[in-house]
């Protein structure tokens, strides 16, 4: 390799690594301002109660994210929403909790429940046919948003569902 190549090849690799940074940073610029609008959309979530029953149904799996309903596409990236984790999923006679590895706990009232289902696809992940347990539910803002969760073992599902029935 002669040095006037070996220039050019340095040069190239320099730009490209700059056009990766700025995309970088970009992208990084949009998911905090798509947070920002959020935050005044969602507001605060329900705090978890002190006392509640006992568990009726426990999953364990991976909370995939929040999205608006009805867009399965439209992340909710406001707060620790947004970030994917290990979680485990209760099911209480006053609502779900959603315990998640670094991250706030959700609750859900059992009486902002408006659907349980099943789905193929969901906050940016397409699985199997109804892989992923979704909930919906309404905020104290009055927004509806979809709980994305993936359980270790999909035969579960089958009590959730008969439950929100």
């Amino acid at each position: 390799m002669n040095s006037s190549t070996l220039v050019g090849s340095l040069i190239f690799a320099a730009v490209l690594v700059v056009v990766i940074a700025v995309v970088i940073q970009m992208m990084m610029l949009g998911w905090r301002r798509r947070a920002r609008r959020q935050d005044e959309l969602i507001g605060d979530l329900p705090g978890v109660p002190d006392v509640v029953g006992p568990a009726t149904t426990t999953l364990r799996g991976v909370y995939l994210g929040c999205t608006l309903a009805p867009e399965w596409n439209e992340r909710i990236t406001s707060g620790d929403l947004g970030y994917r984790s290990r979680a485990v999923l209760s099911r209480y006679p006053e609502g779900i909790l959603l315990e998640r590895s670094r991250a706030n706990p959700i609750w859900i009232p059992q009486q902002e429940i408006t659907e349980i289902r099943t789905e193929r696809g969901m906050v940016g992940k397409v699985g199997a046919r109804n892989s992923i347990l979704a909930i919906r539910w309404r905020l104290p803002a009055g927004v509806e948003v979809d709980i994305g969760f993936r359980a270790g073992n999909r035969d579960e599902y089958d009590g959730w569902l008969e439950e929100a029935a």
